[in-house]
């Protein structure tokens, strides 16, 4: 039996896509908040904030190579 998404609808909201108004559904999907467009079936994914913080994280120098 497959889980069943929890999905709710955010008032007001327009689809980037086809423009309609009202037509965008929220939920989970394997631990990713998803949208969807109930007119267009246009899908965007949200990151966690961990995981944006990750993205965003310099990485270490080591060293520095100088050339004579």
């Amino acid at each position: 039996m497959s889980k069943q998404r929890k999905k709710r609808f955010i008032a007001g909201a327009t689809c980037p896509k086809c423009k309609a108004v009202d037509s965008i559904m929220l939920f989970m999907e394997n631990d990713v908040e998803k949208i969807e467009c109930v007119e267009c079936h246009h899908q965007q994914s949200q990151v966690s904030d961990e995981v944006a913080k990750a993205a965003q994280t310099p990485e270490q120098v080591i060293g520095m190579f100088t050339p004579e």
